[in-house]
């Protein structure tokens, strides 16, 4: 059971709530302060004094006073108005996360909402009910207004889920599983999409598949290694303690402890001097990539158990404060960086895919075909893979240097970071098939070479990556075998492959 208290959450929790279905409550503190920041609202109410977004209208209608018969139209208004989310739905694993953040969100005990909005929401989580999300129509400021209301819509009964892998209403599935929707009071319509949930979830499912991917990246490219007799001097630990970055050192580290008993590496000046920078320096660009992710990790955990909301309510009640910590800025940049640098690694996997199939580049047969000339073997898997890096340079543009002013010019500057979120999963979904392809093309390579010499790390990820994509020994449909292979990469960790070789994990 994972217990929310809106400052612990963490990214083991985060994947046993995603991946293993763990349930999730509140903890008995918590509740207390929500219900305390709940009768501070209430009082707002009842003495109509003039506070935003709950005696007012939001943004450029700030300025408008609802009296307390109108606070509960106030707030359905809200939702149906703001549920402009438009084009695909964001996968149902984003959407589970973004219930589980918005709720996380909510228990601070600073967003004045009752006890029964955050059990609802729990209610989903637990039940498995997961509301239908467009991904486009968020600026990331003001909170991901569009994308959160969609979400608010399952909680009053409107709009629609999956539930049992099926689309639905959201009132069908609550009633299948005894639940009903509430009605939405005082504030509770604003607290539930003033928030960054969208964009962050999106970020920590991206984030969680990136590490992966990285961690696969390294023991794909000790395959391409092998395949390519690739010198191992260029891993020795004095050359990476020289530069000082512990990432660094860690991926030498790494491809020594896979490579270790590898009778297909070569050593300096035994077959040539040098080996390209792809296979050279992929401590330093790996590693790199490391340095990056350690800081989209940091922000994405500090915004997992961030409040969020506006206005704020402190000293239960005595201070309600406007602000904007539903600015998406530091999530924004996160997402930025994480796209670049998860672009990095595919563009060095398709320089090795080209070293591996260029006949001028290496001794191998003219594309790893099996008759070249009759047959093309891997040729095109090349350019697959050149349009897939070709296509993240677009990609990894920054969104966060672009802003639009919303509402009147009242909301003047945004972040864009749930296009910066976006966008960074794609990159990360094209850079893991560019990998999929070299992994192809490295098991082709070291088969020939001779499987017998490699190492036992890369010969156990050969014999599982064997179940998936078979030899090439003629001409096939390839695109069958990359998805294979992704689909592979993708459902995998690279853990799988160090446990059965019995090689300690970093």
């Amino acid at each position: 059971m994972v217990i929310l208290t809106g400052q612990s959450l963490s990214f083991t929790e985060v994947k046993k709530v995603l991946f293993d279905g763990e349930k999730v409550t509140i903890s008995p503190e918590s509740l207390e302060k929500v219900k305390r920041s709940r009768k501070a609202v209430e009082k707002i109410v009842n003495e109509e004094k003039t506070m935003y977004g709950i005696t007012t209208g939001f943004g450029k209608f700030s300025d408008v006073f609802i009296g307390k018969e109108d606070v509960e139209t106030l707030q359905l208004n809200l939702i149906r108005s703001h549920a402009c989310g438009i084009g695909e739905p964001f996968p149902e694993m984003v959407s589970r996360a973004m219930i589980l953040l918005r709720a996380n969100a909510l228990v601070k005990g600073f967003s004045g909402v009752r006890p029964v909005v955050i059990e609802r929401l729990l209610d989903l989580l637990n039940h498995n009910i997961h509301p239908v999300i467009p991904q486009q129509g968020s600026l990331g400021a003001s909170g991901d207004l569009a994308p959160l209301s969609h979400l608010a819509l399952a909680l009053i009964g409107e709009g629609e889920v999956m539930y049992k892998g099926t689309e639905m209403k959201s009132l069908d599935a609550l009633t299948k599983e005894g639940l009903f929707p509430i009605t939405l009071t005082a504030k509770e319509g604003l607290a539930l999409i003033n928030g960054t949930q969208a964009m962050t979830a999106m970020g920590v499912v991206a984030y969680i598949e990136a590490e992966n991917l990285a961690f696969q990246a390294e023991l794909i490219a000790s395959l391409t290694i092998e395949g390519l007799q690739g010198i191992m001097d260029a891993f020795d630990e004095d050359i990476h303690l020289a530069r000082g970055y512990k990432e660094q050192v860690e991926v030498a580290e790494r491809i020594r402890s896979y490579l270790k008993d590898s009778q297909l590496t070569t050593t300096q000046g035994e077959l040539r001097v040098q080996d390209a920078y792809s296979i050279r320096c992929i401590p330093q660009v790996h590693g790199a990539t490391w340095q990056t992710l350690a800081y989209v990790k940091e922000k994405l955990e500090i915004e997992m158990n961030a409040a969020t909301d506006n206005p704020l309510i402190f000293d239960d009640g005595k201070k309600v404060l406007s602000g904007g910590n539903f600015h998406g800025q530091p999530i924004a940049f996160a997402m930025d960086f994480l796209a670049i640098a998860m672009a990095e690694l595919g563009n060095i996997s398709e320089r090795r895919i080209e070293r591996l199939v260029n006949p001028q580049l290496n001794d191998l047969p003219p594309f790893l075909s099996p008759e070249p000339g009759l047959q093309s073997g891997a040729m095109i898997m090349q350019y697959a893979a050149a349009s897939l890096v070709s296509e993240n340079k677009t990609l990894a543009h920054p969104a966060s240097v672009d802003s639009i002013p919303s509402s009147a010019n009242q909301e003047d500057h945004v972040s864009m970071g749930t296009i910066g979120s976006r966008h960074a999963y794609q990159v990360i979904a094209n850079s893991r098939r560019v990998l999929a392809i070299e992994a192809i093309c490295a098991l082709q390579a070291t088969e020939i070479r001779g499987k017998e010499k490699m190492a036992k790390v890369t010969r156990v990820f050969l014999e599982k990556a064997r179940s998936i994509v078979p030899e090439i020994v003629k001409d096939r449909v390839f695109s069958k075998d990359i998805e294979a292979m992704n689909g592979w990469l993708r459902t995998t960790t690279y853990k799988d492959v160090i446990k059965k070789a019995k090689v300690e994990s970093y």
